[in-house]
């Protein structure tokens, strides 16, 4: 198993595709490992925190070159790793083989795109059909994404998530007891994990998303000192700087996809602990356009939110 596995991990890295049958056994013993996981999955420091990828292989190279390859490099993805760009298969299979490889080295949450809902509108799902000729590894994908954790939790102290906070959970045990292996409610906890967003305000307030909430910095500073967290770490917005921290630096945003769309112009971030929890942030650009094929393409939806 494991020499078929790092074979497909290279396979990957090119950029080549599995086959469908390829894909249907990862994505099975991917589940058998994601299972056992919790809804806050524990995560030890040293880690280096990546945000939104989003389909950009060729920039999840210029990631991996920035910060490490794994297992070399301990890593805690923060969802999004599929819609908008170009290569959204390769880029979830390539994050989905390292972590069945090396299970305590790379982690994955969920974002609101690991979705059957989002994918079917935003390219993952179009981006199947076309490489494949069928929806068979679009479903393989889907229920995997249903067994990614909610959230992760570095040392006990540093709060990881897609998007951000809930109404409904002042702790993280409330967070530990949801049922996650269903597709992304439209509303309630595990809806606002992935889609809340933070906002220079106080109190909490109505997303212009449609979904989660927009909480403020009273809400964020008592949810850390109800849990006893240094910070909270989440993605889920595009950042031109690549990263920003908010309220007193308790909240951070990392995004991790450069020039988003192709078009953003925005430069990307990876952040990493160390063992002391120390923050620091390294910024790298779009991989060169040399370097990346670009696939004829249908338009994709516009949808920037």
């Amino acid at each position: 198993m494991v020499s078929t596995l790092d074979a497909q991990i290279e396979r990957l890295r090119r950029c080549q595709a599995l086959q469908e049958g390829e894909v249907k056994a990862l994505c099975d013993k991917a589940r058998e490992i994601l299972i056992d996981e919790s809804n806050v999955l524990t995560v030890y420091a040293p880690v280096t925190v990546c945000g939104d990828i989003h389909g950009q292989f060729y920039d999840l190279k210029e990631l991996f070159a920035t910060g490490g390859d794994a297992p070399f490099t301990n890593y805690l993805f923060l969802g999004d790793f599929v819609d908008r760009g170009f290569y959204s298969v390769e880029t979830f299979l390539l994050l989905l083989a390292l972590k069945v490889r090396y299970p305590d080295r790379v982690h994955l949450i969920r974002g609101n795109h690991e979705s059957r809902q989002i994918t079917q509108t935003y390219g993952f799902y179009d981006e199947i059909l076309r490489k494949y000729g069928n929806a068979n590894v679009w479903r393989y994908c889907t229920e995997v994404f249903d067994y990614l954790s909610l959230s992760a939790l570095v040392e006990g102290r540093v709060f990881a998530v897609h998007g951000g906070l809930s109404p409904w959970a002042l702790t993280l045990d409330q967070i530990r007891i949801v049922d996650r292996k269903q597709e992304v409610p439209h509303e309630g906890l595990m809806c606002d994990l992935l889609w809340s967003d933070p906002e220079e305000m106080d109190g909490w307030g109505i997303s212009p998303r449609g979904a989660g909430y927009l909480f403020g910095g009273d809400v964020l500073k008592a949810f850390n000192k109800n849990n006893n967290l240094q910070m909270m770490a989440r993605a889920h917005q595009l950042v031109m700087e690549g990263y920003k921290e908010m309220f007193d630096a308790q909240c951070v945003t990392v995004w991790s996809a450069p020039n988003y769309c192709y078009r953003c112009g925005n430069v990307a971030s990876i952040m990493e602990l160390d063992d002391h929890l120390e923050r620091s942030y390294k910024i790298f650009q779009a991989a060169p356009m040399e370097t990346r094929g670009i696939p004829a393409k249908a338009p994709a939806v516009e949808y920037f939110l």
